[in-house]
């Protein structure tokens, strides 16, 4: 009798069992996909089909499938049959609840939409909200996608087909896959908001697979866009215009799909596409609009290119503050259609891609990979007192954030993790530590920023080897003492011997830490080396590594400067990096020059100087890390600001002169991989200024006949065309317009990546007469030169062209053109 009721209950349970069912919808009359029709299942499920009218979901015997003007099916389930195949046909018949006004009623209700956002958005309507978010993210696969099994290799002669091996890579990949994933992190934050502050989230605890030291790169990556209100829409670092944005109704099409609940409440589905499909608007989906406040109680973007993007914004409806509130978010990422592979999370994880023109091949096992980022919030509280310390930092992340125990993950995970995740930490962990990957990573961004760790000090790459004309090879060693010799105190220091001009250079300094939030140090040093004579630098620019240098190559004018310096580097000051300097420096021009001011003649002249110069970066957002600050997302314009001022008769200083320089940086990059990009610069210098310490404006021209016995190596921002010393300024203004076009393919070995390239320059000299031992031209009728640029045809290699017009446009055809070879050495 047991028997028999246990054989009663298995097969009642058989008949009540959940299969997943996959399919696809389209209509009848042209057998188009019908994208977002609307899946509900028998078990109270409810889904919507993608871009392409495909659906998976859970059913156990029927589900229904209805979009707005067609007649809606019922498909029973059949058991173990998993792909359907449904073709709705088209009727009439209107939505009968929905009344608005007349003309197209999605259209009229969007701008019910727009004209309520202040009382939807959050942000505008409350004067403050917190709450808590766990996030996980995954990289994995579905093993039972994959077939594992073992194919057999085939080499094809003219005799016929020889066996060659075994292919197993399906069959290992299924056995890891069911055991674990591919990677896995988790993340812990609350976020605060206030109307006098805005928003920011605190990293309460993080952790990735196989790190114990997080990659704080990858945790500041903006995956998903913070709200659906927003007038443009982020996802995986690239903007689209919003569909509930300031010209929505101008950039998107709307249709009403059909009705729905909602935590109680009807809502209207929404389905949005652009009206121009260009290439950087191809963001659709469907937005749940709530029919008594109009607010947006569930929102679905998805983006179909070269990666399958599903994001979706999910919002419970708060009785107490009267507003649908984000509840939650997921976000889903498949390879699309591309011949290379995809690399997104800062290149960490690639997808391999699917090539159109090899649509038919055979799946294999990585073309099922996907990212899946699930989160959720809670203990959500509004408008009470909620201040915001550190308010100009976007994201800021706790020593204790990295080290949390097992417990504390627990208390903030909905499910405990199941044994493949558990097997993701325990097995990543042991390959990163088997492999040494953690300090792989770290070695790696040493040598990008031109540094090589020994023990308790980093070897500067970039004094090793160098060249210019005038010193010849200059040979070196140098650094920085790194955090193992100490967190609070450093050392700095170089030497160098150039082979031609046979003299040795070096600098010794050292600095203390006295804010670890700001970044704050106080520090002196000396040196003793050559500089070009009137080249421009801001003091807070990045430092950055080249293995090269091209410009110095050619350049043979310098100035010899022993200085002394004491000096403050700060980021205290909100979205800045300072630096505020004094120095004593003796000038030595090392080319024939005497500067005579008002009568007299200095070979040489000793110049004490106190100058200050800001990095602002006012609409990037920051995150500090336990290492320190970060620009997490880098936002344009951005300004550098310098000021200089040398003062007679201090410390035996000969010359009383002022400097302010001034630049400002534009970008703007587009979804089909161009790039626009635009650079202003100008500098002004009033009283006694030397031509060691006036403007140049980056020239980059050897003076040699013919064009081939010109080329050199291009720079980032010089002017190709203009000859070196041949012009110099007090005054002067500079801009620059780039636009990249997408990269294309010539063959698999050559690659192209075409930018156009504009530059102007105009400047001013006052009182030339006063600078001797030297010709040279100024700039006050306007320089102007425009070319491409080839970055990359093959391995790093390129090619460049200018052409010079204008004022000053040379009677010698060719001394107007430059030609250079470019490289651009990719690390990443």
């Amino acid at each position: 009798m047991k028997i028999l009721t246990l054989l009663l209950l298995f097969a009642s349970l058989a008949c009540q069992a959940q299969f997943t069912v996959t399919g696809t919808v389209r209509e009848s009359e042209n057998n188009y996909p019908l994208p977002f029709a609307t899946i509900i299942t028998d078990r109270g499920q409810t889904t919507v089909t993608d871009i392409d009218g495909k659906f998976t979901t859970d059913a156990t015997a029927w589900f229904s499938v209805s979009y707005t003007g067609y007649k809606a099916e019922k498909i029973a389930v059949i058991p173990g049959h998993k792909g359907y195949s449904i073709t709705l046909t088209p009727h009439t018949e209107q939505l009968k609840e929905l009344v608005l006004e007349r003309g197209n009623p999605a259209d009229a209700l969007m701008r019910k939409v727009l004209y309520n956002k202040p009382q939807n958005n959050p942000q505008l309507k409350l004067e403050s909200f917190k709450y808590k978010t766990y996030n996980r993210l995954l990289v994995t696969a579905n093993p039972d996608s994959i077939s594992g099994k073992l194919d057999s290799v085939y080499v094809y002669e003219k005799a016929g087909r020889r066996f060659a091996k075994i292919d197993s890579s399906d069959f290992k990949f299924k056995k890891i896959i069911e055991k674990q994933h591919l990677y896995q992190t988790e993340k812990v934050s609350e976020f605060r908001f206030n109307k006098e502050q805005g928003l920011k989230e605190n990293v309460l605890a993080t952790r990735m697979a196989g790190f114990k030291h997080p990659l704080y790169e990858i945790i500041g990556l903006t995956l998903q866009s913070y709200s659906v209100y927003d007038d443009n829409i982020e996802l995986l670092e690239t903007k689209y215009a919003g569909p509930v944005g300031y010209d929505a109704l101008k950039d998107y099409n709307y249709k009403i799909l059909d009705t729905v609940s909602i935590d109680g409440r009807k809502a209207y589905m929404v389905y949005f596409k652009p009206k121009r499909d260009r290439k950087n608007k191809k963001l659709r989906g469907v937005l749940y609009i709530d029919s008594n406040n109009y607010g947006i109680s569930k929102a679905v973007f998805r983006i179909k290119n070269v990666l399958d993007i599903t994001s979706t914004h999910l919002f419970r409806f708060e009785e107490s503050a009267g507003i649908w509130f984000p509840d939650g978010k997921t976000l889903k990422v498949v390879k699309g259609n591309n011949k290379q592979d995809i690399k997104i999370l800062g290149e960490t994880i690639k997808f391999d891609a699917a090539d159109k023109e090899r649509s038919k091949r055979d799946a294999v096992a990585s073309d099922y990979v996907y990212l899946l980022s699930e989160s959720y919030n809670f203990e959500k509280e509004f408008n009470t007192p909620t201040p915001i310390r550190h308010s100009a930092v976007a994201i800021e992340i706790t020593e204790e954030a990295i080290n949390r125990p097992e417990s504390y993950w627990n208390r903030y995970r909905r499910d405990t993790l199941d044994s493949r995740s558990m097997k993701t930490y325990v097995a990543l962990d042991s390959l990163v530590a088997k492999e040494n990957w953690e300090y792989k990573i770290f070695l790696g961004k040493k040598i990008i920023n031109g540094y090589v760790p020994v023990g308790m000090f980093d070897f500067d790459l970039r004094d090793i080897i160098k060249y210019n004309n005038y010193e010849g090879f200059r040979l070196g060693v140098g650094g920085i003492t790194n955090d193992k010799f100490s967190e609070t105190f450093r050392l700095t220091g170089y030497g160098a011997y150039g082979t031609k001009d046979g003299a040795f250079k070096y600098s010794l300094g050292s600095a203390v830490r006295v804010g670890k939030f700001s970044g704050s140090w106080v520090g002196f040093s000396y040196t003793d080396d050559v500089r070009e004579i009137a080249s421009t630098s801001f003091a807070t620019d990045k430092r950055v590594f080249k293995i090269y240098d091209p410009r110095p190559i050619n350049i043979s004018t310098f100035y010899n400067h022993q200085t002394y310096q004491a000096y403050i580097e700060t980021k205290i000051i909100p979205k800045t990096e300072s630096h505020w300097q004094v120095t004593r420096s003796r000038i030595d021009p090392k080319f024939s020059y005497v500067y005579s001011p008002g009568g007299r003649s200095y070979p040489l002249f000793h110049l004490t100087t106190a100058s200050v110069a800001i990095q602002w970066n006012p609409f990037s957002d920051f995150m500090q890390t336990p290492n320190g600050r970060i620009e997490v997302d880098k936002r344009f314009p951005k300004f550098a600001f310098q000021y200089t001022q040398s003062v007679a008769g201090i410390l035996e200083s000969d010359l009383t002169f002022g400097k302010l320089d001034f630049r400002a940086e534009m970008e703007k990059k587009y979804l089909n991989g161009q790039k626009t990009s635009a650079l202003i610069q100008t500098g002004v210098a009033v009283g006694d200024s030397p031509l060691t310490h006036l403007y140049s404006t980056s020239p980059n021209n050897l003076d040699k006949d013919g064009v081939l016995g010109r080329i050199t190596l291009a720079g980032k921002n010089s002017f190709e065309t203009m000859y070196f010393n041949e012009f110099f300024s007090s005054q002067y203004v500079i801009v620059q317009l780039k636009h990249g076009m997408s990269r294309f393919t010539i063959s698999n070995a050559i690659k192209l990546s075409p930018m156009l390239v504009t530059r102007f320059a105009w400047g001013n000299m006052e009182e030339p007469q006063e600078h001797e031992g030297i010709a040279f031209n100024t700039l006050e009728k306007g320089y102007y030169e425009s070319g491409i640029e080839l970055n990359e045809i093959f391995k790093g290699f390129g090619l460049s062209a200018f052409y010079r017009y204008g004022p000053y446009h040379l009677p010698q055809f060719d001394r107007n053109i430059s030609l250079k070879v470019s490289f651009v050495l990719n690390l990443l």
